[in-house]
């Protein structure tokens, strides 16, 4: 196998067709060795075909909690498939099934709720990314209906999403039930779905790291629940069983294989992993069944994938990479995704939807013109980057397109407070949040906006009626601001679609996303979800305005 680092490409702003051919090169490669068995290329592929350039970025997981649409999620869930047959990639390390409960998390926006049943629900991007299972089939047998179709994976098994702090890779302290009722029930459903593979998480459960739990891989996931496809570690995830990784790099490669991991995502140092293990079964320390499970389950998902017939891609699919029908799709999920969660200072007095016809409006922040900001991390490269990354449209763009053309845009990244005095504006659009993150750098103890968000939120809030959009993985510090913010809206992470945020502010589109996480007053509360004893949160789970579209003038 072959996996596709975060931020790896071919080239920048590679093409389908230069993916495709160094896909195939690899597979040609595979393909002449003695046995010919083709090797499986997997990618990140996590909120769309999200490592390419001109994809369509789909709104992070965060958001699609939001819109308690599985439907919806089905479908971008084919369209990601489409568009990584596009590049002739098979297998998406997606989709993610953390239950986040602490957004202290660096990879919060991973996770569709803080409630395990809407996890559950979005499961349904599995069949989107892999096919609908066959009345019958039999249950735990991975499933794949043909070459538009892409292998996932479920991950990352289990508790990922309920460390302490929300520590990335730290332990998760619960008891069996809470395990088996919180963070496990979205496995079931996964594998009821046929989901192909499952990765197992860099976290540890009550002290035993997950990578060495054989328990949990083989009894419960492989016996149990019958599980017939093959289990994944994270990348260099048997490492950092030792403290420092790779300590006992020996140990490392018997303990993982022998709680039940069939492919090692090492990625690197392959030759040492060969000779290790090869010894190791030389020796009889690691039996040949375990070796043999490994490879079947393996060699049954490949089969399955459709590689022994059609090991090569084509161009056939090409068309489909960014194409305008993912993009409406992606716009549609964008609109769903988004929380009103304050309108007008008097509730008699609505701010949205805002008029189309001013005669000067003021878009401001370091959000509201950047589609690197707009997509989050896990884009084009790793951790995602600020700027202009790929295509899309920017929150300011659409703004400009929606608005009446007798309509002045002014565009202010941060306006000092004579700017905006100078000058009338009729109202301000304020976009700021989080910059991008992934895994660990994400982790955050005080999850404020960073400066200069809120000195333009205070800037511009001071002196005209305004409406602060809030792009960020998570919920953040908001409440210092609130009271003199007239509009406040929760976009999450939107991916290229930014049309989707001005359609739904100028009132083409209704507001109808409700909190699929609770939005907390002060950090000191956390971790706190719903149903706690302690809640007390600034915007409870399920909470949203709703607003009726109008004809914006």
């Amino acid at each position: 196998s072959v996996v596709s680092g975060g931020g790896s490409y071919p080239s920048a702003t590679a093409s389908a067709e230069t993916w495709i051919n160094m896909v195939n090169e690899f597979q040609e490669g595979a393909l002449s060795t003695r046995l010919g068995i083709p090797m499986i290329y997997g990618i990140d592929a996590i909120h769309g075909h999200n490592n390419v350039y001109n994809a369509t970025i789909f709104p992070h997981n965060i958001g699609l909690g939001v819109t308690r649409d599985p439907e919806l999620v089905k479908r971008i869930g084919v369209a990601t498939a489409l568009e990584m047959r596009a590049t002739g990639i098979p297998y998406t390390f997606a989709p993610c099934i953390a239950v986040c409960r602490d957004p202290r998390w660096g990879r919060c926006y991973e996770s569709y709720s803080e409630d395990h049943e809407i996890v559950r629900a979005m499961t349904e991007i599995i069949p989107g990314l892999q096919g609908d299972v066959p009345a019958n089939y039999p249950n735990g047998i991975p499933y794949i209906g043909g070459r538009n179709k892409v292998a996932g994976c479920a991950k990352h098994f289990v508790g990922d999403g309920g460390t302490t702090h929300g520590i990335n890779e730290n332990n998760t302290v619960i008891d069996w039930n809470g395990m088996l009722s919180i963070h496990m029930p979205a496995y079931l459903d996964s594998i009821r779905k046929g989901v192909a593979t499952v990765m197992v998480s860099y976290s540890s459960w009550n002290g035993e790291k997950m990578h060495a739990n054989y328990k949990l891989i083989t009894e419960f996931l492989k016996k149990r629940l019958k599980f017939k496809g093959f289990v994944i570690s994270d990348w260099q995830g048997i490492d950092r069983i030792t403290s420092p990784p790779r300590a006992n790099y020996t140990y490392s490669v018997e303990a993982g294989i022998h709680a039940g991991i069939d492919m090692i995502m090492l990625p690197e140092k392959f030759t040492e992993f060969i000779d290790d293990l090869t010894l190791l079964v030389k020796e009889n320390v690691i039996p040949m069944s375990r070796i043999d499970d490994a490879v079947s389950r393996i060699l049954r998902v490949k089969f399955i994938l459709g590689l022994f017939e059609n090991p090569m891609a084509d161009y056939s699919l090409v068309h489909e990479l960014g194409s305008q029908e993912h993009r409406e799709l992606a716009k549609e999920a964008v609109r769903k995704s988004l929380v009103l969660l304050k309108n007008g200072k008097n509730i008699d007095r609505p701010m949205i939807p805002l008029p189309k016809r001013e005669s000067k409006i003021l878009v401001a922040g370091s959000h509201a013109h950047n589609i690197g900001n707009q997509c989050g991390g896990w884009t084009i490269e790793w951790r995602g980057q600020p700027g202009n990354i790929t295509v899309g449209t920017t929150i300011l763009t659409a703004i400009k397109n929606t608005v009446d053309p007798s309509t002045q845009v002014v565009f202010s990244e941060n306006p000092d407070v004579n700017f905006i005095k100078s000058n009338k504006f009729s109202h301000a659009i304020v976009v700021v949040g989080e910059k991008p993150y992934a895994e660990i750098p994400g982790d955050s103890m005080n999850l404020t906006i960073p400066e200069p968000g809120p000195s333009t939120i205070r800037n511009v809030c001071g002196v005209v009626k305004c409406v602060v959009v809030i792009i960020s993985g998570r919920p953040v510090v908001v409440e210092p601001y609130l009271a003199g913010i007239d509009a406040l809206v929760a976009a999450w992470l939107p991916g290229t679609e930014g049309q989707g945020v001005a359609d739904i502010l100028f009132g083409d589109y209704g507001f109808s996303g409700k909190l699929a996480r609770t939005w907390f007053k002060s950090v000191d509360q956390l971790p706190m979800n719903v149903g706690d004893p302690h809640y007390d949160p600034l915007f409870p789970f399920g909470y949203g305005l709703a607003t009726n579209p109008t004809n914006g003038n």
